[in-house]
């Protein structure tokens, strides 16, 4: 097949037909004029063709010694399939008869193995492919086997010459395959030394253009190296022998040394070089002479180019890659001090044949028409044409309608017997081109060669072009109509292509549709049919934004991307990073990855910095959308420190600011480090704005510095600069004196001196002390003096608290610090010696007292004042007659004050109360004790309110007392209000009663749900309320009702345990806590009787319990005994836990909640059981104490087991028959 030209992209949807994708490309199929060229043209299968060849050997082969085997190529195609003939050396050469080629049937190629025998290939090749229309040729390629290079053998004689005289050592290397290498050794395998005076010319041969005595060798071997056969060859070695001349010798008769003028010794004539364009010209002057000559080069009227080398000490002229401005003359002129000489080059460029106009590869003519085959070639000297037909001259067929004209052949009325491949072949002396020029005359009716109903899609305001490639001779006629809708394709919109295609530009919505292109000529007519369709366009909907990322960071770009809807599978979205693709170009390890659109960017570094592209494309269009990535980062380190102005306690540093890394530089950071109290540690000395590149630095004396800089933008700190150059300033006086001056008295008679030192590179200097001076303030007018090093001093035998004056002066070798500044401090402290007097209280509630006093003399201090004390503890709670231990309370009042208010207070109580003053030292004596009452308050909230005993019109509450009555209980106020889906009115129930701890509220309203609130009274009032909800049924409970814990729903069961032998029971499953709840599923079932051997180890089991629990009733009662005997009235605490859900089951166990030893009583039950559902009341903190209480347990009739307690320690009480619960 023959090859075709590409014109435009494809235009077609892969989605609509699969078989289009064989057609991207539009083919050249017709041309204005009576031929086809072959750059377009194609052949269908059926029709004959002359043979073409395809592929050949490139260049020469030479049989390289390690090569295995050397392939002589001749593929060629055409209809008939050619057959295949070899020439060798111009004869007859049949590789298929030799048996020790390798060659393959149906090809032309043939291989030549390496072996013994191989030198009898040698020659050149032609290969002939030949069918019954023609024979093409292929051009001449010789194989070359080479000979190993040697040196003749022969006996060379020394070469003897008198001192200064100039002689050549030859070396003439054999022939070899190129590149050849020469160089002169010894045997020993050292290189001939080469200089002005030695040297080795392109010949080969060693040039003197003097001797010296000490040239005289024996040993001057010239090597050959042959790179290509990897041979090296060594020419027998040569001696060299070197007269001494001695010039004192003169006048017996013996010559001396004789100076002369250069004369050259290569070249040796004039001569003219020819060398091919591209290749370097080497051009060399070698001359004798004494003293050495030098050598100079020119080009005569002109200069050298500057691409001219002189190489060889001045010896060897080379200008690589020759054009046509480097021919002309050149001249090489050696000189010295006796004359000079000179030599001229004549530099000719040739050239070898390049095509000026190559035939046409193939032309297809009609019968009767003119054919012109042109072969026009160019190169220096003109190459020659050479016309062949069939691989045969001219000359071999004679014909009347067949005339060379110059570089072309016309054909006139060409007819059937002219088709035939011709050859041409332009030579010159350096090389022949050979081109084949297949001519076919035929006729031929159109064949449309664009498969028929093919369908092409473009986006609206696009172009699109519609093939209609034919294969017809003569050349056909082409148009193009509508055919769905009908309608012409006239309109500047519309364009037929000279290859018959059809062009439509800025593509219109009514330009969709059925196309019908049509051919004709004289044999006859084809068309085909071809649909047109507009696709939506490719849109970027949310193109990738520019962002600002910090390095080391994950960052992301975004690509939306909408598409024509048949066109979605095709989409492909590509990312490139500054115009380079990110997914075909960079590895894993690079950070990125692309997912649906999104680009995501890992462990950001500077590299990732730049341009990013997203392309959204399909095959019929494309759109791009761009963001800049920005890596934010700290700024490099500033560079280039330099010290200036180096004064005695001053420097001027300078610097220069490098790469911000897109964040701005905000400020620069000076750091000094010295070299003898903490090397190697850096310190801030000055920050500065980012303006400034240069600042001045105060510095200490006796300091070795070196600086640094940091840079710093809103990314951090950058790396610190290199250190600049250390600078030692000269020792001073201190420049100031210490600070933070601190006097304390730890002792009475004593005063305790501290200050804060100077740091090390403030001394300055050597030697550094500190001179302390001190004196009674108002009373001495001389100062005491002492010299010290350490920075604390203590002054022995003072009065006790008086104050001093004190001053500290630092000294080193240099001199002294300025002038000190006094400080006022005291002598040590010792105890107060008064108490405060007039101390009086005032009860402001049951809770709060004023407490007021005199101050105390400062006299009697001794001391900094550090405030007053206040200590207060009850005595006595008014609810009973025993004392309470004393709980003491201390309250500090800081400052000169005389009064404070104490809270916290017990109600309805007996305090004692002191106060005593305080300094440094400690406490003084307390003042006398004075004794106070606290009133009556409201009573704390009941720790527990429980409803029960649910009915149609009535409900059960049961309820504890509170835990402090805070006074005398008279009672509790009870109220209730129903909450249904509103709030109903708020009722009230007076309990004047305190012992009573359950009621039954009556005549409510049936099926309701009540809020119910109690509260606990006093004289003063009612105290906070606890609350509780529950409601009335429609239908009483029969029996006793119990309520599990709420069902696992992820479970298909729930165990119930606890259950009695031999009992009915009935189970029903609610929707919600309520008994009256309509039941979701409801089974009476009874359980499993047990038998008399079964129940009596129960039996004993239970008695061992009942027996174990009495013993240990009495420990504890003989515990509590003994206790109350020893130190007051305990309460025994007993850990106390309801079931987790008071809601979800029943408690049937009694056991005592509290026991009580007040006034001799005995312990009893003060509370009736109760039975029922009752719920915790999330309001109350107290309730979520009874839900833990494992002791307190309701009995089946709706009473307490026991009495409510949770606190360490219970009052109890009898006042005026009433019994009374405080704590």
């Amino acid at each position: 097949m023959l090859q075709h030209l590409l014109l435009h992209p494809p235009v077609w949807c892969p989605h609509l037909q699969a078989g289009m994708r064989g057609l991207r490309g539009l083919y050249v199929g017709l041309l204005n004029t009576f031929f086809y060229t072959a750059f377009a043209l194609y052949f269908p299968p059926h029709v004959e063709q002359l043979p073409t060849i395809t592929s050949q050997t490139s260049g020469h082969l030479i049989a390289l010694p390690y090569d295995e085997s050397f392939l002589f190529k001749c593929e060629a195609k055409g209809n008939p399939r050619p057959t295949y003939r070899w020439t060798k050396d111009g004869m007859d050469f049949d590789p298929h008869k030799d048996p020790r080629l390798k060659t393959k049937e149906s090809s032309g190629s043939f291989v030549i193995p390496n072996g013994k025998d191989i030198v009898k290939y040698q020659g050149k090749y032609r290969c002939y492919a030949s069918n019954k229309l023609g024979t093409a040729i292929s051009e001449e390629k010789e194989f070359i086997v080479p000979m190993v290079p040697k040196f003749p053998k022969e006996k060379i004689e020394p070469v003897v010459v008198a001192e200064g005289d100039s002689v050549v050592l030859e070396c003439i290397p054999p022939k070899g395959i190129p590149p050849l290498q020469l160089y002169w050794m010894t045997k020993d395998l050292r290189h001939i030394e080469q200089n002005e005076r030695v040297s080795m010319a392109l010949n080969g041969n060693l040039y003197f253009s003097n001797t010296l005595v000490t040239d005289s060798h024996d040993d001057y071997c010239c090597f050959a190296s042959f790179a290509r056969i990897r041979t090296i060859v060594q020419k027998p070695s040569m001696a060299l022998r070197v007269r001494t001349i001695n010039s004192s010798q003169a006048g017996d008769g013996i010559i001396s040394v004789q100076e002369r003028k250069p004369r050259f010794l290569v070249p040796s004539n004039h001569m003219t070089t020819y060398l091919k364009k591209g290749e370097e010209l080497e051009l060399e002057c070698i001359a004798e002479g004494l003293p050495t000559p030098t050598i100079e080069w020119e080009k005569m009227k002109d200069s050298l180019p500057k691409r001219a080398n002189v190489m060889k000490y001045g010896k060897l002229l080379t200008i690589p890659d020759v054009t046509e401005q480097d021919e002309g003359k050149y001249m090489c002129k050696a000189k010295n001090s006796l004359g000079e000489a000179v030599h001229h080059f004549h530099v000719v460029l040739e050239e070898p044949p390049s095509w000026r106009e190559e035939p046409v590869k193939i032309q297809l003519a009609e019968i009767g028409s003119d054919i012109h085959i042109k072969c026009s070639a160019t190169g220096k000297p003109q190459p020659t044409i050479t016309w062949k037909r069939n691989g045969r001259l001219l000359d071999d067929f004679p014909s009347t309608n067949l005339k060379v004209l110059d570089d072309s052949i016309i054909i006139h009325r060409a007819e059937l017997r002219d088709t035939a491949v011709y050859q041409c072949e332009a030579s010159n002396k350096h090389g022949t081109l050979l081109a084949n020029a297949n001519v076919l005359v035929m006729n031929h009716p159109p064949l449309i060669l664009t498969q028929n109903y093919l369908e092409y899609a473009t986006m609206l305001g696009k172009s699109v072009i519609m093939d209609c490639k034919v294969f017809s001779s003569p050349t056909a006629a082409l148009h193009w109509r509508r055919e769905d809708p009908e309608g012409s394709v006239d309109g500047e919109r519309f364009s037929l292509l000279k290859n018959g295609s059809l062009q439509i530009h800025r593509v219109e919505m009514e330009d969709m549709g059925q196309y019908k292109c049509l051919a004709n000529n004289s044999e006859g007519t084809a068309s085909i049919t071809t649909e047109l369709f507009i696709k939506d366009s490719t849109r970027i909907v949310e193109p990738p934004q520019d962002i600002k990322v910090r390095r080391g960071s994950m960052t992301e770009l975004e690509c939306l991307v909408e598409c024509d809807p048949t066109l979605r599978r095709e989409l492909e979205i590509l990312w490139l990073k500054d115009g380079i693709d990110i997914l075909s170009n960079y590895t894993e390890d690079s950070g990125y990855n692309i997912d649906v659109g999104i680009l995501h960017i890992f462990n950001v570094s500077h590299s990732d910095e730049g341009n990013y592209t997203c392309i959204a494309r399909t095959s019929l269009d494309q759109n791009t959308a761009s963001a800049y990535v920005t890596v934010l980062d700290v700024p490099d380190p500033p560079i280039q420190l330099v010290l200036s102005d180096l004064k005695d306690r001053s420097v001027m540093l300078h610097w220069l600011a490098s790469n911000d890394h897109n964040s701005p530089i905000t400020e620069f950071i000076i750091q000094y480090e010295e070299n003898y109290w903490e090397p190697g540690k850096w310190k801030e000395l000055l920050r500065v704005a980012s303006s400034q590149y240069s600042a001045p630095l105060m510095l200490h004396g006796h300091i070795n510095y070196q600086f640094r800089v940091i840079a710093v933008n809103a990314m951090g700190r950058s790396r610190p600069s290199m250190s600049s150059e250390r600078y030692k300033t000269p020792p001073c006086a201190p420049d100031r004196n210490p600070e933070n001056i601190k006097i304390e008295g730890l002792l009475p008679h004593q005063m305790d001196i501290s200050w804060e030192p100077l740091l090390p590179v403030e001394h300055n200097g050597p030697g550094l002390e500190y001179k302390l001076s001190y004196r009674l303030l108002g009373v001495e007018d001389s100062w005491k003096e002492q010299m010290v090093k350490r920075h604390s001093f203590v002054v022995s035998d003072t009065p006790t608290f008086v104050p001093y004056e004190i001053k500290i002066q630092a000294h080193n070798e240099h001199g002294w610090a300025p002038e000190p500044r006094l400080v006022t401090g005291y002598s040590g402290e010792d105890l107060p010696l008064a108490a405060p007097e007039n101390v009086s209280v005032e009860v402001l509630n049951s809770t709060l007292l004023r407490v007021s006093w005199s101050p105390v003399p400062k006299a009697a201090l001794r001391g900094h004042l550090g405030g007053y004390m206040v200590h207060w503890w009850q005595t006595q709670s008014l609810l009973t007659t025993k004392r309470i231990p004393s709980e003491r309370q201390t309250l500090s009042i800081h400052g000169n004050r005389s009064h404070t208010m104490v809270p916290g207070l017990k109600p309805f109580s007996q305090y004692s109360l002191t106060v005593n003053v305080f300094n440094r030292k400690g406490d003084g004596p307390s003042s006398s004790h004075i004794s106070f009452t606290t009133p009556q308050g409201v009573p704390e909230q009941p720790p527990i309110l429980r409803a029960t005993n649910f009915q149609k019109n009535s409900i059960t509450l049961v309820w504890a007392p509170p835990h402090e009555a805070n006074g005398f209980l008279t009672g509790y106020l009870l109220q209730y209000q129903t909450i249904n889906e509103t709030l109903g009115k708020l009722n009230s129930v007076n309990i004047s009663t305190p012992e009573t701890t359950q009621w039954v509220l009556l005549d409510l309203g049936e099926d309701n749900w009540y809020k119910f609130y109690l509260s606990a009274c006093t004289e003063v009032g009612c105290g906070s309320a606890v609350s509780e909800e529950g409601g009335t049924v429609s239908e009483a409970c029969d029996g006793i009702c119990q309520v599990s814990d709420a069902v696992n729903t992820s479970k298909g069961f729930h165990l119930i345990e606890g259950l009695s032998p031999g009992t009915m029971y009935t189970v029903r499953l609610l929707a919600s806590r309520r008994v009256d709840a309509s039941s979701i599923f409801e089974e009476v079932f009874e359980t499993k009787k047990v038998s008399s051997k079964q129940a009596l180890p129960s039996q004993e089991w239970f008695v061992g319990m009942m027996c174990a629990m009495a013993i240990l009733t009495l420990i504890v009662l003989i515990g509590c005994f003994v206790l109350r005997n020893i130190g007051g009235k305990y309460a025994v605490k007993e850990k106390e836990e309801s079931p987790s859900d008071p809601e979800s089951r029943a408690m049937s166990e009694e056991t005592p909640c509290e026991y009580s030893d007040s006034d001799e009583k005995p312990l009893k039950i003060s509370q009736q059981l109760f039975v029922g559902d009752f719920k915790e009341d999330d309001s109350s903190e107290d309730s979520s104490v009874i839900s833990e209480d494992k002791d307190c347990e309701f009995n089946e009739d709706g009473s307490f087991i026991g009495e409510y307690s949770d606190y360490t320690r219970r009052v109890s009480k009898e006042v005026n028959g009433h019994r009374s619960v405080t704590a």
